[in-house]
């Protein structure tokens, strides 16, 4: 099990996205985890999750948005919020793009929705209900969204998928630029990505063909190492997108 020795005791957790395989199994392992006091579990179908506390967010109705991270730090401020929430194909069916042929408007708006503006509706509420700590005895405190290699702009060299990657590199300059004013207001707090790997869930089913043997991870593993990076980064690596496990990804 991750110590999470970096967060204080009794740290308090928000998933947004708890329905999906990473989400869940991220709110299962911090319900598991001795340190942890309480675990809230967000998604548009407010799933239950064994031993989280379910509340319901839809990313097209931003008041229930602020509502789910309200409810989340009434009894307190928040040290970990992780956004897990993603699409790749859309509920009609459309998938990546192989050419800028295929780009449709009505499948980009959807990524876009989920995979960017999303996560930028919980951040303008949850980066506010970050714990400070005392003056001389400051708290760390994690926000951090599922990002995508194939969001770095760098990195790019088979082309495609238009509107997912497009989606994640915005949704890193987001990241990036809250990061720098979250600094000013909670200088020991981190706003980060995370990439989480190829993982064994149906956003991936589809594309799981050309993965390397040993690179397919289950939801479970790839939640452990995702909690290690969050337990390892620091305040001056606020901004960066890291992957599982824990190197920095090029914009």
């Amino acid at each position: 099990m991750t110590d999470l020795a970096t967060f204080p005791d009794g740290f308090r957790a928000l998933i947004v996205g708890a329905s999906g395989g990473v989400g869940e199994a991220l709110t299962t392992r911090l319900v598991d985890h001795p340190r942890c006091a309480q675990v809230f579990a967000a998604s548009r179908s407010g799933k239950a999750v064994a031993g989280a506390q379910a509340l319901s967010l839809d990313f097209e109705d931003p008041q229930s948005v602020e509502a789910a991270v309200e409810a989340a730090a009434e009894a307190g401020p928040l040290h970990l919020v992780i956004v897990a929430s993603g699409v790749l194909a859309d509920g009609e069916g459309r998938g990546p793009e192989k050419s800028w042929r295929q780009i449709d408007a009505a499948y980009m708006t959807e990524v876009f929705k989920v995979n960017t503006i999303g996560p930028a509706l919980v951040a303008r509420s949850a980066l506010d209900k970050l714990a400070r700590g005392q003056k001389d005895a400051p708290q760390k405190a994690v926000f951090a969204a599922l990002s995508a290699r194939v969001g770095s702009i760098s990195d790019n060299r088979l082309g495609g998928w238009h509107s997912y990657r497009a989606s994640k590199a915005a949704l890193n300059q987001i990241l990036k630029t809250c990061a720098i004013e979250l600094a000013r207001k909670r200088p020991h707090a981190v706003c980060m990505g995370l990439h989480p790997g190829t993982v064994d869930t149906a956003l991936s089913s589809p594309f799981q063909g050309n993965v390397p043997d040993g690179k397919l991870f289950t939801p479970d593993y790839s939640a452990a190492r995702l909690l290690e990076v969050v337990d390892q980064v620091s305040a001056d690596q606020s901004g960066c997108v890291f992957d599982w496990a824990g190197q920095i990804i090029d914009p």
